[in-house]
């Protein structure tokens, strides 16, 4: 098929990079220039494992190729995907104006029968929104287009997000429309072979789906740090607890792992825009807030355990820090409980030497250049020598099995604040070292 996909972030260049290696001819759609000029060089704006070849490689087969053109956009796709950014508003809700200026200018361009797809994170209602715009611009322009409207969220997960749209575990179509939904249902037979993966519904409910599913996932994660923090109270080992509770399928082990909290560029924005959703139909969904406030409090947490450690006063302090990026495998610092310490620390009169194996120009783009803010990429124990605690945020495959040993030498002080409880605590005890986890 012919393919548009307007909108170049995770969300956007993933679905079109992957559509495309499916043989399907995709055009890209951004209005950033210089955005466009550096992929169709092969230069991605983002860190996703796997994917600057998989662009690489469509381009140069013809099947991908980038553009700031919508009209070209419109008229080369049968199917637009809208995949342009939901940033919260100032009240929590999802900011929808460049959703809807992709409709605006789909109205004003459409010729043929197109099937127009939200793939954003929007909240319930706006596939409605759409439709009623590229209506009122077909009105302006006082003639009669036949297309249809589908909501086809998505659930990628960044660091992994190729995997997740090659090899699915569902594909959400809604639509109230039998035309459009062949349509879909052909565009992903190829990544529906093993087995059904497509469910179909109504519009709404595909456009809750995809609320819901982080907003639950946001909710393990934000319970599992409460009852981190009273595991810690009552003498419990929250590790231990966590196996416990895992064993059993009901539960299971995913999403139940402790820590400083979660970041990136969903579940903050997409809890805080499902309560206000609920808030704006007069539901008070008090759960949704309180996921909310446990994950803000608990990104404070390492710098309290710095705090029990070293008092108070932390001016001419110095802190080694383990991670920026919110998650592995992402330079996404959206959110980042690393931005909450770092900030924290600062305010107190400390400096902080961080390092990240990919999030590093991330950082100096959102901080600049700062007398406090030492930043390396190449090599986690350089920034070591010097600090009075190491403070570990993100949990990097190449920190687990870290020499502690030679932590312990390299620090000036004795102490590892483990955010993510990846650490042995006895190794780190038995180095000479203070350990202080989540919950343990």
């Amino acid at each position: 098929m012919n393919i548009t996909v307007v909108g170049t972030g995770y969300v956007g260049l993933v679905t079109g990079t992957c559509l495309a290696s499916m043989g399907n001819s995709v055009v890209c759609v951004d209005t950033d220039a210089q955005k466009v000029e550096n992929l169709n060089k092969g230069i991605l704006p983002i860190y996703e494992p796997g994917l600057d070849s998989m662009v690489l490689e469509n381009s140069a087969a013809d099947r991908l190729r980038f553009t700031t053109n919508v009209v070209d956009g419109v008229a080369h796709g049968e199917v637009i995907f809208i995949a342009v950014g939901t940033p919260p508003d100032e009240d929590g809700s999802a900011d929808l104006q460049y959703v809807l200026q992709v409709a605006n200018s789909i109205g004003q361009s459409i010729e043929e029968y197109r099937v127009v797809v939200t793939k954003s994170t929007v909240p319930v209602g706006t596939s409605e929104k759409v439709r009623q715009e590229i209506l009122k611009v077909l009105d302006q322009r006082a003639v009669t287009v036949d297309f249809s409207i589908v909501s086809n969220p998505e659930f990628l997960k960044e660091g992994a997000a190729v995997d997740d749209f090659m090899k699915p575990d569902r594909i959400i179509i809604g639509t109230d429309d039998d035309r459009a939904l062949e349509v879909m249902r052909s565009l992903y037979a190829p990544f529906n072979r093993n087995h059904e993966r497509v469910i179909s519904m109504d519009i709404p409910s595909a456009e809750l789906t995809k609320y819901t599913a982080n907003a639950m996932l946001a909710t393990k994660i934000s319970f599992m740090n409460e009852m981190a923090n009273l595991a810690e109270r009552l003498g419990a080992d929250i590790e231990a607890v966590r196996l416990g509770i895992g064993a059993d399928p009901r539960i299971g082990y995913h999403f139940i792992y402790p820590g400083c909290g979660y970041g990136g560029s969903c579940f903050p924005k997409d809890v805080q825009a499902l309560h206000r959703t609920a808030g704006d139909v007069g539901y008070d969904a008090r759960i949704l807030e309180a996921v909310e406030l446990v994950n803000q409090s608990q990104k404070e947490v390492p710098v309290q355990k710095v705090i029990e450690h070293f008092g108070n006063d932390l001016s001419g302090r110095t802190f080694a820090l383990w991670g920026l990026s919110f998650k592995p495998d992402t330079d996404d610092m959206r959110d980042a409980p690393s931005r909450v310490v770092m900030e924290m620390l600062w305010s107190m009169g400390a400096k902080v030497q961080a390092f990240d194996p990919v999030a590093v120009d991330e950082a100096k783009r959102i901080y600049g250049d700062r007398d406090d803010l030492i930043l390396d990429g190449d090599d986690p124990y350089a920034v070591l020598p010097g600090a009075d605690a190491l403070i570990l945020v993100t949990e990097w495959k190449a920190f687990r099995a870290a020499d502690i040993k030679r932590i312990a030498a390299s620090l000036e002080g004795d102490a590892i604040i483990d955010g993510r409880n990846i650490f042995s605590p006895e190794a780190v005890s038995q180095a000479g070292l203070s350990y202080y986890g989540i919950g343990r």
